[in-house]
């Protein structure tokens, strides 16, 4: 890594940039509490492991069928409005489980129906937020917003947990009410930054021109190879939906202290983050993406192997600075390499990767726990990883092999000549 030659915090003077941060940390940091309260809730009314993958599944199936729709709407129209619309519609989500939690059911399928709910906020804000970066700061602080934003959303992350779990001691209903009073602050933030200035598409609304950010990538060996290393490696590592369980069963600790393991990832990627907004990746990228993956698959088998709530925690601070690491370089390959005009399509098709990872990841870490055990899935899960990272480096070698990425190697060039 360089040292980056401005202050990684001077982005923050871009208003629009400010208030949007703002109003994303105070988003996920509800999010994340709310995911804690969930999961333990869940856990304690059921003591069934396919629950907390049908957690997982119940926030991914919509969001697979609306997030490419999703990403010609942030192509078409402004995408400040459709992440304060979105970030109401997890308001909403938010008023939905207080009401669940104060009638005292002991019944989760309505929990379910909330959170697909949410899914269909999120297929909707993730292309959006994904785009709407680059439009809120000039090219030359582009990567610094990059860093922040991810540093910031790691600390979210980290408080998010530990406030949920701690909240949680007075009942799940403290949780839902606190969460919503954030969602609420978030949703007046982000309504009063400004519209950004972007590239609308003209294109009317079709299969032809809600496909065009698939083509695109399919056609680009390095964004494609960048976006599904993601999604097989996390698909498999998805320990986090087992926590709740690995808390109560293996590591033998109560709600607190299964915050503090939803904690630990976003505390690793934090700190790998921030080091990032100094010292940005400029050189070796391809290496440091594969050795990042490589080091979340083999901090989940320690994680599966082990009854030690401190190298659990241990091994999940550091699955969240490899996890970092590989989602900084892939976000700055896929918005360098992506015409304005498609971003929002393109990120829709990366949205898709990461929500499979992630909430698919969860339900086959539940469906794996229900057939193999809990610590043999999550050790199962770690080696696939590392297996993935390993076929991945030969199936697409010019990105095992990028030195740059491919815009400061334009920009090299050009000066060059």
């Amino acid at each position: 890594m360089s040292r980056s030659s401005a202050n990684g915090f001077s982005v923050l003077r871009h208003r629009n940039f400010a208030f949007y941060l703002a109003a994303r940390v105070l988003g996920t940091l509800a999010v994340q509490m709310q995911h804690v309260a969930i999961g333990w809730h869940v856990y304690a009314l059921t003591g069934n492991l396919y629950d907390l993958g049908l957690i997982g599944l119940a926030q991914f199936a919509p969001f697979l069928l609306l997030i490419l729709p999703a990403g010609h709407v942030a192509d078409r129209y402004n995408r400040r409005n459709i992440i304060a619309f979105c970030l109401g519609a997890q308001l909403l989500c938010g008023l939905l489980l207080l009401g669940f939690t104060l009638t005292g059911l002991g019944i989760v399928w309505p929990v379910f129906l909330i959170l697909t709910l949410f899914g269909c906020a999120r297929a909707f804000m993730m292309p959006a937020t994904q785009a709407v970066l680059v439009n809120m700061v000039p090219a030359e602080d582009f990567s610094k917003a990059v860093a922040l934003s991810s540093s910031t959303f790691h600390i979210a992350v980290i408080l998010g947990p530990t406030l949920g779990g701690l909240l949680y001691f007075y009942g799940p209903t403290t949780v839902f009410l606190a969460a919503s009073a954030l969602l609420v602050v978030a949703v007046g933030l982000m309504c009063l930054t400004k519209a950004a200035p972007q590239a609308v598409s003209k294109e009317p609304a079709s299969w032809h021109s809600v496909l065009e950010g698939l083509r695109f990538v399919l056609s680009r060996p390095v964004v494609l190879g960048a976006m599904s290393l993601d999604l097989f490696a996390v698909l498999f590592g998805g320990a986090t939906a087992l926590l709740p369980a690995l808390a109560a069963d293996v590591l033998h600790v109560g709600p607190s202290g299964l915050g503090l393991l939803r904690t630990a990832p976003g505390a690793g990627a934090a700190l790998c983050s921030v080091a990032l907004a100094f010292f940005p990746i400029t050189r070796r990228v391809g290496l440091w993406m594969f050795g990042g993956v490589a080091l979340f698959g083999a901090c989940t088998v320690l994680l599966g192997s082990t009854t030690s709530f401190a190298l659990a925690l241990l091994a999940l601070l550091l699955m969240g600075a490899g996890d970092m690491i590989s989602v900084y370089v892939r976000h700055l390959l896929v918005q360098y390499e992506t015409p304005d005009e498609i971003r929002g399509r393109v990120s829709a098709v990366n949205s898709v990767f990461i929500g499979a990872s992630n909430e698919l990841g969860e339900f086959e870490s539940g469906v794996t726990a229900g057939w193999l055990g809990l610590t043999r899935a999550v050790v199962f899960g770690g080696a696939a990883t590392l297996a993935v990272t390993g076929l991945w480096s030969v199936l697409f070698p010019v990105l095992s092999r990028m030195d740059r990425f491919p815009h400061d190697e334009r920009e090299a060039q050009a000066k060059a000549a």
